[in-house]
Order: structure tokens, then sequence, then C-alpha cells
């Protein structure tokens, strides 16, 4: 037997429990989801634009609907927390002696913050909620960024806006900035009236992307994109990319940034998610003399901690080496004795950047007395 609908008392209780939790947006989506975000996936996997991330197409199936991850959840409940910053996220990238970490990373992480929130929020719904029509009770499950579950096409079927040409959630009261979540229900929820693309011709989020991600409007190739660059892929950036991602070191917000939805945005209001003022513009200089302890303590707490320290500090010596800087010099050479390889590659990168002629003349010891396949690789290419 079908469970009758929850009343419009339940939906109240729900949306009044998801304000009071701080998220500024609630909707209800079906648990069974259209063809067109699987579609999608698929074309993505199919051109390879996933790169490294091996486990999307390992997935591929799974995300297709939520019901194919758990085939007795009726409704989805997505919520966004909005994440605005109270400045201009471009203008740090005019300060190339400063690291640009993208605005979601500059205090905690918001998996943390979100899921706490979600499983509160579930919690009490299903409580309210009582037994289904077989007698047996509701169960939830709550997701953030974690799980083979599409939360932007969800976003988008519970009406809280409407992926946009670059292809993140964009919503008509806070522009590109909200992080969203999930809770999958065996309560059947009335669902909400999917949100309307209202990108119109604007192309501003594709023409402002420095690397070129976007090979048409609702596609990216994730191999070209900074974000995955910086974050997801733990292969060498391409030569060919790394003068372009100028000084950002942990993510981008270029396409988000440019948005024009954004000038109905508002500064994020949970405390948790306000940019932490040592991570507003840091020192590369700093930066780049981080060893493990110092990174740990620096991003105790950060979504950035999670990449590692080496990863990290290539990713700034690709900035120092973008700064055009030659006060910068002092902290890449000390670099390219570093005991890890990833970072020894980018410090001769970032040295033959900012010295080449210096670079040239250590070239012939460094390749005769350095083994690693990377960063001999470096050292071959300065006279390329």
């Amino acid at each position: 037997m079908a469970d009758t609908l929850p009343s419009a008392a339940l939906r109240r209780f729900l949306e009044a429990d998801a304000r009071r939790l701080g998220f500024e947006a609630v909707g209800v989506a079906r648990a069974a989801q259209d063809a067109l975000a699987g579609e999608r996936l698929d074309a993505f996997v199919a051109a390879g634009h996933h790169g490294t991330m091996d486990w999307l197409p390992e997935t591929v199936e799974r995300r297709r609907s939520v019901t194919a991850l758990w085939p007795a959840a009726r409704s989805v409940i997505v919520l966004g927390l909005n994440y605005g910053p109270d400045e201009d996220p471009l203008a740090i990238l005019r300060r190339a002696d400063r690291g640009a970490i993208s605005v979601y990373a500059r205090h905690r992480d918001y998996h943390d913050v979100v899921k706490g929130k979600l499983k509160e929020l579930a919690g009490r719904l299903v409580a309210r909620a009582g037994p289904g029509a077989d007698g047996r009770a509701h169960d939830a499950k709550v997701f953030v960024d974690t799980a083979p579950l599409m939360e932007k096409p969800l976003g988008q079927a519970a009406g809280l806006g409407w992926q946009g040409k670059h292809t993140n959630l964009v919503s008509r009261h806070f522009g590109s900035w909200l992080f969203l979540g999930s809770v999958v229900t065996t309560i059947a929820l009335e669902p909400d009236r999917a949100g309307a693309d209202l990108c119109g011709s604007c192309r501003a989020c594709q023409d402002a992307c420095p690397t070129g991600a976007f090979p048409a409007p609702y596609r990216i190739d994730a191999r070209r994109c900074i974000s995955y660059l910086t974050i997801e892929t733990r292969a060498p950036v391409p030569r060919s990319l790394r003068p372009s991602m100028g000084n950002r070191i942990y993510g981008c917000d270029d396409c988000l940034a440019v948005c024009p939805w954004n000038k109905f945005a508002a500064t994020a209001r949970e405390a948790k998610l306000r940019a932490r003022d040592d991570l507003r513009a840091p020192r590369l200089a700093d930066l780049l003399a981080l060893d493990d302890a110092a990174f740990r303590r620096l991003f105790s707490g950060s979504p950035v901690k999670r990449i590692g320290r080496d990863k990290f500090v290539s990713n700034c010596l690709i900035a120092a080496g973008n700064s055009g800087d030659p006060a910068l010099l002092d902290p890449v050479r000390r670099r390219l004795a570093d005991a890890a390889s990833a970072v020894r590659a980018m410090a001769v990168w970032a040295l033959a950047t900012l010295a080449r002629d210096e670079a040239l003349a250590m070239r012939p010891a460094a390749v005769h007395n350095e083994a690693d396949h990377d960063v001999r690789s470096e050292w071959h290419a300065i006279d390329a």
C-alpha cells in the first residue's frame, strides 16, 4: 500500500526547521530522476572530461537515479546554505605575491558544517512524520558531496535554481554561492516545480575561464579546470596550463564570480563559512615555507587540508613562477631540495620561469644527480 502524502503541516515544519538551522533554501524532488542528467554524465565520461577522477565512471550507474543508490527512497530534500563572500573574490588575482584560495575554502570545511545540520534536520523530520502506511518507521540518509548523488541536477529538480552554463547551480536569490546538501528519505513529499534555466544568451562564465575549460555551454572539461588541477588530480599540471593559473593555489572562483545573478547574492550568515583573515590573501613566501606540521596547523578544519602539504606547496610554486616577483626566488630555491619529488619538480619550473639563466646554469648537474622522472623532465624542459 502506498504512503499517503504527508500533510501541509509536515512541509511547514520542514521549511521552518531548515531555516532554524541556517539553510536559506529548501526544496523537494522525487527520488526517481529524469534521464537528462544521466545522459549528460554519460557524455562527460565518454569524452574523458573526468580526467583522473576514476571514481566517476566507476559510479555512473549508481549516479543515474537516487533510487539506484537506495531503492526505498521516495523523496530528496535539497537544502542550500549561502556562502556568499564579503568582498570581490577576484580582487586577490591582482596581488601576484599572494595566494588565491577559493571562497568556499577560506574557513571551516563545509562538508562538516552542512552535514551536522542535515543530520539534525533528518532526525527531527522522521520523528515528526511518524510511521508510513505500512506501519514501519520512515528513514532518511544525508549526503554532502561525498556520495554518488548528482546534487546539482537534484537542486534544479527541487526548484532551488538551475544548472548554469558553468555547470554549477545558480539561484535567483543567492547567485552562484550555495552549498548543497541532501536528505534522502522514504517519506513521500510533494515535489516542487523544477527551476527554469535563466542564463539566456549570457556567456560571462564561459568567457571568464582562464584555461578554457568549457568546450560548450553546460559542459566542462575537468582536465582544464583550475579547481581540478589544484585539488583533484595528483598528476603534474600540464606546462601549457600553468601560466593561466596565475596565483590560484586552491580552486578557482572566476566562472562563479562573474555571474550576473550574483547581484542578488548576500554575505554568508554562517560564521563558520566566513573567511578567516589569514586565508584572505596569504603571502606566497610564507606558504612556500610550510612543512607538513605547519601545513596541518594552518589548515586544521579546512577543506584545503585534504590535498596534503606536497600538492598545496606545488600549487604555490606555480603561483610563484607566475608572479614575476624576484623576491620569491629564495623561497623557490629552498624547495629545490624538498623531500617531495612533486614539490622539487614545480620548484624547477618556478625557478626557470623567474630566472631562466640561473636554471640553465644549474641544469647539467641537476639532471645528472636527479633520478626522479618528473623532476628530470622539468629540468629538460627548460631549454625546450
